[in-house]
């Protein structure tokens, strides 16, 4: 796999932060009855779940206080594994795209983690993880231009592309995606090769994924 790191800079925000990434090829299609009934059953969990309760779940916590810790209002920001919770304790389900997009929702609910896949085509090596600077935005799928200032990003050679908020355009899955990188961002370490064993048993199932690489970046 190619070379990710985290930055000396992010960490002293954040010491325990530690990537589970994923790189695989993949077939992008629109999501099979049986994916559909093991995101249902997931969600069907998380709906036991107080919304009062959301912020003190270890990782929900530990995200919301590292944003903090960069100047960034969590509330405002929403880590994407907060969002998905609350979109579904208040009853609104989550938005069914294609089974790429489908297995990282159902990564991101089960481990509470904030999970990103991009196109490893739309993106040039090597990857580091780090924090917006000064005025930094990006087109964000759904959202439109957003300040990233701050917030932890991905960082390739073209510039941001990810966060644990909302992902660039650039990089998104789409039909004609063949290569993708998945990367489970955790806080605090715990369960993270138990959850990408997980994604990597509903990549092979639900989109025939070859050529499986893994590694836990810390």
């Amino acid at each position: 796999m190619f070379d990710i790191k985290i930055s000396k800079e992010l960490k002293e925000f954040s010491t325990n932060i530690t990537l589970g990434c994923i790189k695989a090829k993949v077939n992008v299609e629109k999501s099979d009855e049986n994916l559909l009934k093991e995101i249902e059953r997931v969600i069907n969990i998380t709906k036991g779940i107080d919304i009062d309760e959301i912020n003190e779940l270890a990782q929900i916590k530990k995200i919301r206080n590292a944003y903090k810790s960069l100047g960034k209002d969590p509330s405002r920001y929403r880590a994407s594994s907060e969002s998905l919770l609350r979109r579904i304790i208040k009853d609104k389900g989550l938005y069914r795209i294609n089974n790429i997009v489908d297995i990282n929702n159902l990564l991101s609910i089960s481990s509470f983690c904030s999970v990103g896949t991009y196109d490893i085509d739309k993106l040039k090596p090597p990857i580091i993880f780090t924090y917006g600077k000064d005025k930094d935005t990006y087109n964000a799928i759904g959202k439109g231009n957003i300040n990233i200032e701050n917030l932890p990003v991905f960082k390739d050679q073209l510039g941001n592309f990810g966060s644990p908020t909302s992902d660039s355009k650039r990089s998104m899955i789409k039909n004609e995606t063949k290569n993708i990188l998945m990367m489970i961002i955790s806080f605090d370490n715990e369960d993270l090769e138990k959850y990408l064993e997980y994604a990597k048993k509903l990549l092979v199932r639900y989109a025939n994924a070859e050529d499986i690489e893994m590694k836990i970046v810390t």
